[in-house]
């Protein structure tokens, strides 16, 4: 049946009717959303289960990407888009008097996340599949996720986020696809059996890890690719095992959040039990798979491609060996090929602190036969370094030192190819954090930038903008977002710039609306919309954020009349629960922000807002609306960042250091088409190295920065005694260790051309539209595609145009 107007309105009755005996004007939100989601789901099923039976059938080669974090957002509209159903099924709506984006609204974001890493590994997905491509996703599928987060008297506090209180609409069980996974076992013993060392285990428990597939719908081609999410249950063998509510509760919270708490040894534990059950978890499932598709093991690497995203699933490297040596009776050489020649590995930071490492007794305790099987690779690799006459590379670059397993060590040496995701940070990776793991191998290493999804960025949070491209330019664009760039030849088109100008203020008031509405504050949408959005670090710089506004603020109590644009700070961003640093920092966002937003003396050419719970569906929101794009972390310390390439799309113009992917914004739109202020790399490393940097010079030498540290113990904000005293040790007494003060004058000098760009209205939407001219560059599916040519060495299986959802099956 063609998927028509007509079509989509009788089955939408249809549905209805069955699913919840009533008609359209007795229906809630939810059952119209329900009801809509089922109609999408029995769209793409048909797709999704052929894919399957294709790839299995044809023995493609198929990429499976390993990451501890998913962060998809809603799907309902995505899934419409990418199906071509998305204007059919509003126009359907829309003739049923039903408000289609009020009804979208009930979706709860898959709260699988928390930040760029789980946002890059959905895009990622829909990157994949998007280009015709055989990729899954393997992950957990966490009942609460990270944390909602509220704001009660300035201080972030976490509340379970219930995500799946009324279930997850595209979501399938698989309970024929559950494995068992054995943990906590006392010792284990290597007994001969048929001519094989087969491992006993003593003691311990069983977890069984059940399946729920999540299908990721490709761009109006109809691929389907799977996203594996486990669950943990207790397997009814165990019951006995399992008698107190406590010992059943330890199973249920195994999955239930993201990111235990690893102030406490507890919670230490818990994570690296989850890291272990989900690796565990895929790697059996896709061997089991290979297994029943006839192939021998032998050609693994002709069939499975591994992907490790950052060093969250490194397990995957010694359970793959446990399972060729343990279970199908390889040798350690056959079975150290196959592995090395299935992985690969992204390193997602160069941060030490942030690169994991665990105590032994943790890996032992867990999994003993696992730590069996790292000591014996790192016995190995240290004998052949000795062989090869580089013994003093040992202590660098070993896997076990100091009573810790070093998961990056693992990561390297177990993989056939290690990544890094910007120019710049690849290049730091060979030459300094990573540098004697380069001399060792320097072919493994290579550089891939992230990308971002622009059918999401674009065409669904800023249908607004969509519009003036599709008018100006075509709409090849939403197909292939190189085509962008032919916005350039309209740079000095007066009426495209001011299209482009009227798309932004829109955007802008719906966006006040929200705030209005969020958190009772009016801002004004002629005002400069300064848009700080992401995970709340100090190394990011809400600080240095922070600190100017005050200044601002100061300038204005001094000057009530001072000329400057009218500007509105804001901030999205969740700190860790155990970083108590970064929940400082929220709670002076918050208190200077109620000190601003509520002083008539300065005619509101100030405002602070603090957008609680920032995620992907506010992600949408914000976005569109952000005059300004601030990327101000210290150089070096931000990999690539992702937010930068959003907010540029969708025409904000960027403030950065150059860090991460920032660099590469500038060399694709220009000097005089970004900010750009701050120590440079070279300054940074200069500085680290020599330890010649004093943040009491620039307190005690520089007296707009005296001013505004003062404001944080003077009293001058009420409410943060102890807060402004922290953030001032911080920047003092600890020093400044990311060079926030350094920075602090190039920042406001980089910060007063804005305000003066700013007032030239038809310059500054020129500055925009090169800026979304150019970020086709940084499309996800470009990125994909040279992941899949050039590392994991996957080819499509599905053309673009090959195949539609435009007939539906139920």
């Amino acid at each position: 049946m063609q998927f028509t107007k007509e079509y989509f309105i009788q089955e939408f009755k249809k549905r209805l009717n069955e699913g919840y005996a009533v008609d359209i004007k007795q229906a809630s939100n939810f059952e119209l959303y329900q009801t809509l989601a089922s109609i999408v789901r029995s769209g793409y099923n048909n797709a999704w289960h052929q894919n399957i039976k294709n790839n299995a059938r044809e023995g493609n080669k198929q990429a499976y990407y390993f990451s501890i974090e998913f962060l998809p957002g809603r799907l309902l509209q995505s899934n419409l888009l990418n199906m071509g159903w998305y204007d059919t099924v509003i126009s359907g709506l829309k003739d049923l008097d039903i408000d289609f984006y009020e009804v979208t609204e009930i979706e709860k974001d898959m709260a699988l996340g928390n930040g760029g890493l789980g946002r890059l590994a959905a895009a990622f997905m829909d990157a994949l599949a998007s280009s015709g491509l055989p990729g899954n996703g393997n992950g957990i599928r966490y009942k609460y996720g990270l944390f909602k987060q509220k704001i009660v008297d300035g201080y972030q506090v976490e509340l379970p986020n219930e995500w799946l209180n009324q279930g997850n609409s595209w979501e399938v069980r698989r309970d024929s696809k559950a494995v068992d996974i054995h943990i906590n076992a006392t010792e284990v013993s290597l007994l001969e059996k048929d001519g094989h060392l087969v491992p006993v285990y003593h003691g311990g428990k069983v977890i069984r890890a059940v399946p729920y597939d999540v299908g990721v719908v490709g761009f109006q081609n109809g691929c389907v690719n799977n996203l594996r999410l486990w669950d943990a249950e207790i397997p009814e063998s165990e019951e006995v095992n399992y008698r107190t509510l406590d010992e059943r509760r330890k199973i249920e919270d195994l999955t239930s959040i993201l990111y235990p708490d690893d102030s406490t040894s507890e919670g230490r534990r818990l994570r690296l039990l989850q890291e272990y059950f989900f690796v565990s978890a895929g790697i059996q499932s896709i061997l089991k798979h290979h297994k029943k598709a006839g192939h021998n093991l032998n050609k693994l690497a002709d069939y499975v491609a591994i992907h490790i995203n950052d060093t969250h699933p490194v397990l995957c490297i010694p359970e793959l060996m446990r399972l060729l040596l343990d279970e199908e009776h390889y040798g350690w050489d056959e079975a150290w090929e196959i592995t090395t020649q299935v992985m690969s590995y992204t390193n997602h930071t160069l941060m030490a602190e942030a690169m994991e490492k665990w105590p032994i007794h943790y890996i032992q305790e867990l999994q003993p036969r696992i730590y069996q099987i790292i000591c014996e690779i790192e016995r190995r690799y240290v004998e052949s370094l000795e062989k090869r006459g580089q013994a003093e590379l040992i202590p660098s670059t070993r896997i076990i030192a100091d009573n810790q397993i070093r998961m990056v060590s693992l990561a390297i040496i177990g993989s056939h190819s290690v990544n890094g995701v910007a120019k710049l940070h690849t290049e730091l990776m060979k030459s300094q954090v990573l540098n004697d793991f380069y001399r060792l191998f320097p072919e493994r290493f290579n550089n891939k930038t992230n990308g971002i999804t622009e059918r999401r960025w674009l065409q669904i949070a800023n249908r607004e903008l969509s519009k003036v491209l599709d008018k100006t330019i075509g709409k090849t664009w939403r197909y292939a977002a190189d085509d962008l760039e032919m916005l350039l030849k309209y740079q000095d088109d007066e009426k495209v710039l001011k299209e482009i100008n009227h798309a932004k203020y829109q955007n802008k008031v719906r966006l006040a609306e929200h705030v209005k509405k969020s958190n009772g504050l009016k801002i004004s949408p002629d005002a400069i919309f300064d848009v700080q959005i992401k995970r709340l670090h100090e190394y990011k710089r809400q600080l240095l954020n922070l600190l100017r506004i005050i200044k601002l603020y100061q300038d204005l109590k001094e000057n009530p009349n001072l000329d400057i644009q009218p500007r509105v700070f804001i901030f999205g961003a969740k700190a860790a629960p155990g970083y108590h640093e970064a929940k400082v920092i929220i709670k002076c966002i918050n208190e200077v922000g109620n000190l601003i937003n509520n002083d008539q003396t300065i005619q509101d050419k100030l405002k602070v807002v603090f957008i609680e719970d920032y995620s992907v569906s506010l992600a949408e929101l914000i976005i569109p609306a952000a005059d300004v794009s601030e990327q101000i972390s210290t150089a070096t310390k931000e990999a690539s960042g992702t937010s930068n390439m959003k907010l540029m799309l969708n025409g904000a113009l960027t403030v950065a250091t150059l860090d991460g992917a920032n660099i590469e914004i500038k060399d694709q739109v220009g000097d005089d088409n970004i900010f750009i202020f701050g120590l440079t790399k070279d300054e940074v490393t200069a500085h680290n190295q020599t330890q010649d940097y004093c943040a009491w010079d620039y307190y005690n030498n520089i007296p707009v920065i005296k001013r505004v540290l003062d404001a944080l113990i003077d009293g001058s904000i009420p409410n943060i005694q102890v807060e402004g005293r922290h953030v001032f040790d911080l920047l003092t007494r600890f020093n400044d260790q990311f060079f926030v003060l350094a920075d602090f004058e190039g920042y406001l000098a980089i910060q007063e051309q804005v305000d003066q760009a700013y007032r030239k209205p038809l310059a500054w939407a020129k500055m925009s539209l090169i800026n979304i001219a150019k970020g086709g560059h940084f499309s996800a599916d470009k990125t994909v595609q040279r992941y899949a040519k050039e590392i994991w060495h996957i080819k499509p299986v599905v053309e673009k145009d090959e195949a539609k959802y435009d007939s539906y099956q139920v």
